[in-house]
């Protein structure tokens, strides 16, 4: 009996560290998909197998008004920022000031961020640096990879210096060989409220519920802060 979770990449490190404890507890394994929230909200529109979605709030809100996500049967996880991360071992740029957000950017020999055009983090990023008028100067910078952990994955494994890596905390933080620099600054902050809900036409309900009561427990509170929740 396994579950079918669809989740934002930023909830990973959290669903897998759960779906030990649900084998554990109840014998049932966890095969979850991770990646940007427009191609998970596109593998479930597509009809992709799917008990348990993790999405940010307005999407599980839009998607319990489609009736696709059982009546009430949601909980947040918490605050997502969006930070700034650099390889292990390498200098740590300030980030605390549009100002300096800037300098650093402009100064990173690459860049390396979620898909900018499906991923939560992605399209903000790409709107900050338009905002700060450097866009077109990063463009040849830019190494896009389909969601944040693959691109903080990539940025580990880059060899040379001065790389840069832009996506959610959560995903800085589970990836090994990557440190976080700093979240972004005001005005370009970006907090997102990730929430978890039982899909209306769950093939196990019934273990979603558990699922879900593991993944918002009190108890699991101090994992999620661990893993970069608010």
């Amino acid at each position: 009996m396994d579950l079918h979770v669809l989740s934002a990449g930023a909830a990973q490190g959290v669903v897998e560290a759960l779906a030990v404890r649900l084998r554990e507890e109840r014998g049932a394994g966890v095969h979850g998909t991770f990646g940007a929230v427009g191609a998970m909200r596109a593998k479930l529109d597509s009809g992709a197998p799917c008990d348990l979605v993790i999405l940010t709030a307005a999407q599980i809100a839009e998607l319990e008004g489609l009736g696709r996500i059982a009546c009430g049967e949601h909980a947040p996880l918490g605050r997502v920022r969006t930070g700034v991360a650099v390889r292990d071992g390498e200098a740590v740029p300030d980030v605390a000031t549009p100002q300096a957000l800037r300098a650093a950017l402009v100064a990173a020999r690459d860049l390396y961020i979620p898909d900018p055009r499906l991923a939560t983090a992605g399209v903000h990023i790409a709107g900050v640096l338009e905002r700060l008028g450097i866009a077109e100067a990063l463009a040849p910078r830019l190494r896009a990879y389909p969601n944040g952990s693959t691109a903080m994955r990539e940025l580990a494994r880059s060899t040379g210096g001065g790389q840069l890596g832009c996506t959610q905390v959560t995903e800085i933080r589970y990836t090994r060989g990557v440190t976080l620099a700093g979240v972004l600054p005001p005005p370009y902050e970006l907090a997102t409220v990730y929430t978890a809900a039982v899909c209306a036409a769950a093939r196990e309900p019934a273990l979603a519920r558990d699922f879900l009561s593991l993944l918002a427990a009190p108890e699991s509170q101090a994992l999620r802060a661990a893993r970069g929740f608010e």
